[in-house]
């Protein structure tokens, strides 16, 4: 199958590409070393239309197709994957969750302030006690008349401090487990929600991650995704496409990391040669690029399956493993590839190389992947 880009997605991703060259590449150490979220940066992400990709014009979007969402994702990431992500959860997680799965009177409500990035989004399902086992909250909505008091935390929240719109996920009737979780949206500034830790990480420094805490916040039945229980099932096929979008940010990731790669070998001279003459590093380039557009095929096939209405689940999960993993390899060879300057800030690929673990990890794990890969395929 061809997945070769139209005149229409080239334009999108050169686009995407020369914002990231030349408004994100100079600050991008900048907000690393300040671990502060690039606020101006992402206002400009949303007048491109950037922050509203596959949405319709409608609720404020773009319009444009899941094929270009993983362009814009990529070219971003490709220069700095901390803005990658942010661009890739507010899209992904929460203004999705709310699209999906919301009436249209909360989409006309909330849709038009995320998807042009006047406001950000932020969407709350791990907890401290539940990581990968995300049915395991202990957040809970209790029924108060017209409204729901809800009590508990929230955990590795992307734009957990920042995040003005804030899809939650929590426990309606424990009795039904899963079947008994229920997502609202949740807004900064009402009674009782405050930010509690600021994480201090490897890497992804310049996307925000906090902790969330809710103290008998109270918030309107209106503002219910759904009915009461569908919560769990919704975030399910939020993560299955989200996905996607990680696996584009890895493949980013990984061309940053050949990028930078080639250009060292053709300039580093060593024992009279230049290292792009030496077979040990032809071969790490070759199986570098090999690997990288092997996952980019993946991540643009899952993408053509979004954009076709087909399932997506197998896809998503084999694109977002592959993709994640092929990534941490590529930045590990980046490294040995630049030697001892690999190991200092003053080469992109220090930077790459902290940021990229988090990608075998968030939107489930590497291991959690192949669950969703084994019972695709046995179906168990």
């Amino acid at each position: 199958m061809d997945y070769s880009l139209t005149p229409e997605n080239r334009q999108v991703r050169d686009l995407a590409r020369e914002f990231a060259e030349t408004e994100i590449k100079p600050v991008v150490m900048k907000y690393d070393e300040a671990q502060e979220f690039p606020s101006e940066i992402m206002k400009k992400l949303g007048a491109l239309g950037f922050m509203g990709v596959t949405f319709p014009e409608k609720y404020g979007g773009a319009g444009l197709s899941y094929i270009d969402y993983c362009s814009v994702v990529e070219e971003i990431s490709r220069i700095d994957p901390s803005v990658g992500l942010s661009v890739a959860a507010h899209n992904g997680l929460c203004t999705s969750h709310i699209y999906y799965f919301a009436g249209e009177e909360l989409r006309l409500r909330y849709m038009p302030e995320l998807a042009s990035g006047r406001k950000i989004g932020a969407w709350g399902l791990t907890e401290p006690a539940s990581g990968s086992d995300s049915g395991a909250l202990r957040t809970t909505a209790v029924r108060n008349g017209r409204s729901y008091k809800l009590n508990g935390m929230k955990q590795f929240t992307t734009h957990g401090s920042v995040g003005e719109t804030i899809v939650v996920m929590a426990v309606t009737d424990p009795q039904k487990k899963k079947k008994g979780i229920t997502a609202f949206i949740l807004e900064r500034g009402m009674p009782g929600l405050s930010v509690g830790k600021k994480e201090n990480k490897l890497g992804m420094r310049a996307s925000d991650t906090s902790t969330m805490i809710f103290n008998d916040v109270e918030v309107p039945a209106a503002n219910m995704i759904g009915g009461e229980g569908e919560g769990f099932n919704q975030a399910l096929d939020i993560l299955d496409a989200g996905r996607i979008g990680i696996a584009a940010l890895a493949v980013g990731v990984a061309q940053g990391a050949l990028d930078a790669s080639v250009k060292y070998a053709n300039e580093r001279v060593q024992f009279g040669s230049k290292l792009s003459h030496f077979e040990a590093i032809q071969w790490k380039i070759s199986e570098m690029a090999t690997k990288i557009e092997a996952a980019r095929l993946m991540t643009y096939n899952a993408a053509f399956l979004k954009d076709s209405g087909r399932d997506i689940k197998l896809a998503a999960a084999g694109a977002k493993y592959f993709a994640s993993e092929v990534a941490v390899k590529c930045t590990e060879e980046a490294i040995q590839i630049h030697g001892g300057y690999g190991f200092i800030k003053d080469f992109p690929v220090e930077k790459l190389y902290r940021d990229v673990k988090l990608l075998t990890i968030g939107e489930g794990t590497s291991e959690i992947q192949k669950m969703v890969i084994a019972r695709s395929l046995l179906r168990v």
